[in-house]
């Protein structure tokens, strides 16, 4: 039942721009990641019009991290010739604040693709109390 749905719903993060359809996004996200006991990064690379080119997860940790490494972020979107990216993680206590950590490695990240040409659209932290988005809290 839950593969059905995630069907479904990542169907609607495809069909068009991926910043154009937030809510949808969000809903994807939220149904996948907010109830897993581990934490777990997800990367979404986007070209130009913003269109998902590739979902992958980057990494999978314990109840309370996962690494992320820019240079695997940025050579991925590379290979991919992503020209945007918006990182997913989630939060397995249920609260999508983000850590310092959480913002130092975003900070890394988004100077990192400045540099190449590949902007960083969000870093978003999903929670089972609901999600942050460290663009819109203005921490990138």
């Amino acid at each position: 039942m839950q593969a059905a749905a995630l069907r479904l719903l990542s169907a609607e993060v495809r069909a068009r721009p991926v910043i154009n359809s937030w809510a949808a996004l969000l809903d994807y996200l939220h149904a996948d990641l907010a109830h897993i006991p581990v934490e777990r990064v997800r990367v979404l690379f986007l070209n130009a019009k913003n269109m998902l080119i590739r979902d992958e997860v980057m990494s999978t940790g314990s109840t309370n991290e996962a690494a992320i490494y820019t240079r695997e972020v940025i050579r991925r979107a590379l290979d991919l010739s992503a020209s945007g990216l918006i990182l997913v993680h989630n939060h397995p206590s249920g609260d999508p604040a983000p850590s310092k950590q959480d913002i130092a490695v975003t900070r890394d990240i988004v100077e990192a693709g400045r540099r190449l040409d590949i902007t960083v659209h969000d870093h978003l932290i999903i929670g089972s109390n609901g999600h942050s988005s460290l663009r819109s809290m203005g921490l990138i």
